[in-house]
């Protein structure tokens, strides 16, 4: 009911900003009874690390109707009613199609996404202003069934050394599940298919190094129990759950950044919206200055020469994607759901 909403105030560059917040009571995570207003008093709890992680990039927000277990949309265009301090940015799509996406520039926006039942962020890995151009390679390590965050940890620290070789400083967070997510902040010269290509030859390289641990595989069923190195989240208009951002889990779970020294002793079901906040404030953010560490892909580039010399060419991409040039035939990752 509209008379039970309440207001929160947000500090922020430009001073506090006071969000109201209808329905606070309404339980989004029914295990926990973690309520709205919980998640958006965790958004000021981090908003600093959020904003420096998530902020000045095109943003899709994953709304949800009710609790995280009803349904869910991803809303790409801004929501109606936005306050005057909400921005947006026009941003291009594999459809070649053109519409807005909202900008995080501080927590209050955050706080304004939980109001409009958002609890998953994805910002895209480029910048607002220059939104063809990522300026962060992101490479996600799935746990294939029969695997688990155990088994992704040695292969992300694999992947760490193997950015190093080439000149990347590699960051690493929780995806909040079971997989890793590794970003590496660089130079923005190229567009997103030239990313995708250096993705896909560090991809191919750390599978030679450890062929029975990792697979760049497209069809499930020859990843096997192995660690597939998702390439295909490269692409323009592929995201993942930004730093910090809640995840629709019974456990409340946080996509949260950790330093490769815990990366081992990590539980990422133990961190949550409850418990985030307190690290944070305790350990400090380890991904602040991140873009400090920029970087060249060129190398990536080079090797991704290499495998084309070599005869091993363009990957699959996504099936709602246009056909690429030198593209494999088109294929759902499931033969079992290509063959229905």
């Amino acid at each position: 009911m509209a008379g039970d909403a309440v207001t929160i105030s947000v500090p922020g560059p430009q001073g506090d900003r006071e969000v109201r917040i209808s329905s606070p009571s309404r339980v989004l995570w029914p295990e926990l009874g973690i309520t709205k207003l919980e998640l958006a008093e965790y958004f000021v709890a981090v908003g600093d690390a959020f904003v420096e992680a998530n902020g000045d990039r095109p943003v899709s927000l994953q709304r949800f109707s009710g609790d995280i277990d009803g349904d869910q949309f991803f809303s790409k265009n801004p929501p109606k009613g936005a306050p005057e301090w909400v921005r947006s940015v026009p941003v291009t799509y594999p459809s070649g199609r053109r519409h807005p996406q909202l900008v995080i520039d501080e927590p209050a926006v955050a706080v304004w996404g939980a109001q409009m039942n958002t609890i998953v962020f994805h910002p895209w890995a480029s910048r607002a202003e220059t939104s063809d151009f990522p300026d962060q390679l992101r490479i996600d390590l799935d746990p294939q069934p029969g695997t688990s965050f155990a088994e992704a940890v040695p292969a992300a620290l694999a992947l760490r050394d193997l950015l190093a070789e080439v000149g990347l400083t590699g960051f690493v967070k929780t995806s909040g599940n079971r997989g890793i997510h590794v970003f590496a902040p660089i130079e923005p010269e190229y567009e997103f298919l030239d990313v995708r290509h250096a993705v896909i030859a560090l991809a191919r390289e750390l599978e030679r190094r450890m062929p029975e641990q990792l697979t760049t595989a497209w069809w499930k069923e020859l990843r096997g129990d192995r660690i597939f190195i998702d390439y295909n989240q490269a692409n323009r208009d592929r995201t993942m759950a930004g730093a910090y951002s809640p995840r629709a889990l019974p456990h409340a779970a946080v996509s949260c950044p950790v330093e490769w020294s815990e990366l081992e002793s990590t539980d990422p079901k133990l961190l949550t919206i409850r418990t985030v906040p307190e690290r944070l404030q305790t350990t400090g953010d380890p991904w602040a200055g991140m873009q400090e560490h920029t970087a060249s892909i060129g190398v990536l580039l080079e090797w991704w020469q290499r495998d084309l010399d070599d005869g091993l060419g363009e990957l699959p991409f996504p099936p709602d994607f246009p056909k690429m040039p030198g593209e494999p035939p088109r294929v759902q990752p499931s033969r079992a759901r290509h063959d229905v």
